[in-house]
């Protein structure tokens, strides 16, 4: 397992940078101030589209932006992948649809989420396509570490491993580090 430490860290830059160094991060385009410090001191760090935090705040989603923000930063040696735009409580097709707008020349960089709330199936198909999935707790699973959430994940990995538990890709959980 890999724990991906968010950003950005609250207080003075040094502290940022004394904290991500030999750490692995995830650098959300909602907040990007502190890329340039976890890029120069982490291990490797990821890019988080900001939907999550977006959708908390009610603002709209430049989606442009956050693929113009990958490009620049995809390149960097630390650098390993970058979620797919997503909507945290919209539906199958609506997710389907921004995975299909992301850009071909950042294909390979991308990992697509599958929310708690959605089928089961449509987490078995992204499985089959995709490298790497992450997993978004949402709907009535949006609480991480819940009974009813806990149920919902086991049920999600029992489609997705075969009879030795491993799954068919490598995952991603968001919210998940506790």
């Amino acid at each position: 397992m890999i724990p991906y430490h968010g950003s950005p860290l609250p207080g003075k830059s040094d502290n940022a940078a004394r904290f991500y160094a030999g750490r692995h991060a995830m650098v959300s385009f909602a907040h990007p101030g502190q890329i340039p410090i976890i890029a120069d001191v982490s291990k490797t760090f990821v890019l988080d589209n900001g939907a999550f935090s977006f959708w908390k705040s009610g603002k709209e989603v430049n989606w442009k932006g956050y693929y113009e923000f990958v490009e620049k930063w995809c390149k960097h040696p630390a650098f390993e992948w970058a979620l797919i735009p997503d909507c945290i409580d919209g539906g199958e097709e609506e997710n389907n649809k921004l995975i299909a707008q992301w850009p071909r020349d950042l294909w390979s960089y991308g990992v697509p989420v599958w929310h708690l709330h959605e089928p089961v199936e449509r987490l078995k198909r992204l499985c089959h396509a995709w490298i790497r999935v992450a997993l978004g707790s949402s709907g009535e699973w949006a609480t991480p570490g819940t009974s009813g959430w806990w149920s919902r994940i086991k049920e999600a990995l029992s489609a997705i491993t075969d009879d030795d538990g491993r799954p068919m890709c490598k995952l991603h959980g968001l919210r998940m580090l506790d």
